[in-house]
């Protein structure tokens, strides 16, 4: 057994990465992780409140439990619910438990689920997002991005929150377009895409949800899931009845090989998955590239002299942000990781944001440099759950990318930016900028 197997990790740094509001000074946290790496890559941490687990924080750990399902299983294997992929408190996954009579989530979505059920709902929207298939949106998505540079920025001096007046509307546009989703709804589905991110985030709690109750995440996603299976519920039924050429119908129209429609349970989890985890890491990773383009004006006119280096600045975008903070797997036998002894039953937090900043793999992690060759981040995963939409994403980044940066002669950020406190998913939750546009 390795020495480190039997230590846990030092209240300060457990408690800087376990806990929501940790997450909201950035330069500690990366602090934390860099600790970790160094000094106990899986360490085991005891957080109050918390399950006790282990905190994989480098690349090579990372990737090892991502390439084995069967062993590292997401929903807890044969035990199902013995394990919520993402991490809640014990408070939070009790009232979820009484909610849905036992599971620490409320619906089946692939993030919950472990093969060969995961590879089979996983299948209802495979083909969509195809590369190939993605193509026949390269020119609608850069319409989409044509009408939000002219509806959002002037020509001119543009003062702005970067986030919430740019970053968070054009992804949301292309998913609700994709989807199919009337543009009059759009601000609905804002609301709760942005509620289901700030859950964590005592700041974002809605005027609904007991901002003092130790349960108050878990209420806030109780209610916005219940909002949006409001909402999805009806343009199931609409799309089972009137099938359109958009992704909620191949979504409604899913049936299993019995024949029999897939249960209204597994449609409202990939309407909820994709709006949400599709449309947030986007504006994240939007708004990151531009607060380095900001920071980095050599950068900036190097991509503006040679667009062909955009895909760089978006890959590193991902890398520099990785907005999926973390998923948690759980031990289905004794093994071992990275030499290190891990037991049956034990869960553990995969640190997708320190993997991506591990100096083994990553040369000069902790600055932004477009000309990583390679650069093999992780910030969509890998294995069996990797990101089925990272080709849209990075369709979608690149396009507003060679869209806006031609006619961008500056950006210069204004004043303090904030990161939303979330141990999940999530960046800045305001970047005020000027930006110069031709």
């Amino acid at each position: 057994m390795h020495p480190s197997d039997l230590r846990t990790v030092p209240e300060d740094i457990a408690r800087r990465i376990v806990l929501p509001e940790g997450h909201g000074d950035e330069a500690a946290l990366f602090e934390a992780y860099r600790w970790l790496r160094e000094n106990q890559p899986l360490g085991l941490a005891d957080v109050d409140g918390y399950d006790p687990l282990r905190l994989v924080s480098t690349y090579a750990d990372v990737m090892k439990i991502e390439r084995q399902p069967e062993l590292f299983p997401s929903a807890g294997g044969e035990t199902k619910g013995s394990n919520n992929p993402i991490l809640r408190s014990q408070a939070d996954d009790e009232f979820t438990r009484r909610l849905t009579g036992g599971t620490p989530w409320h619906f089946p979505a692939v993030v919950n689920l472990d093969p060969p059920e995961h590879t089979e709902v996983r299948g209802i929207v495979a083909d969509w997002f195809r590369p190939l298939q993605l193509k026949k949106w390269e020119e609608p998505v850069r319409e989409l991005a044509r009408e939000a540079i002219g509806k959002r920025l002037a020509s001119g001096v543009n003062e702005l929150d970067f986030v919430h007046d740019f970053a968070l509307q054009y992804p949301l546009h292309v998913i609700m377009t994709i989807f199919g989703v009337p543009e009059a709804d759009e601000p609905r589905m804002l609301a709760l895409t942005q509620d289901f991110a700030g859950a964590p985030d005592p700041d974002l709690r809605r005027s609904d949800v007991d901002a003092l109750s130790p349960e108050a995440a878990a209420q806030q996603l109780a209610a916005t899931l219940a909002d949006f299976r409001a909402y999805f519920a009806a343009m199931v039924e609409d799309r089972r009845a009137r099938p359109r050429d958009d992704l909620a119908t191949v979504i409604a129209q899913a049936r299993r090989e019995d024949g029999e429609y897939y249960s209204e349970a597994y449609s409202f989890g990939w309407f909820v998955v994709i709006s949400t985890a599709g449309h947030d890491t986007t504006s994240s990773t939007m708004s990151a590239i531009m607060e380095q383009l900001a920071l980095h004006p050599d950068v900036l006119a190097a991509v503006k002299a040679d667009p062909s280096l955009i895909p760089n600045l978006v890959n590193e975008g991902l890398r520099w942000c990785s907005p999926v903070k973390h998923f948690m797997r759980q031990a289905a036998r004794d093994t071992t990781v990275g030499g290190r002894t891990v037991r049956q039953g034990e869960r553990l937090m995969l640190l997708y944001q320190s993997a991506n900043r591990d100096a083994g793999v990553f040369d000069d992690p902790d600055t932004f440099r477009i000309d990583r060759r390679p650069n093999r981040h992780i910030a969509f995963g890998y294995g069996p759950h990797m990101c089925l939409g990272m080709h849209l994403a990075k369709q979608e980044l690149r396009i507003m990318l060679e869209e806006l940066l031609p006619r961008l002669e500056s950006v210069e950020v204004t004043g303090e930016r904030r990161i939303i406190r979330t141990n999940f998913l999530g960046g800045l939750r305001n970047l005020p900028v000027r930006l110069t546009i031709n």
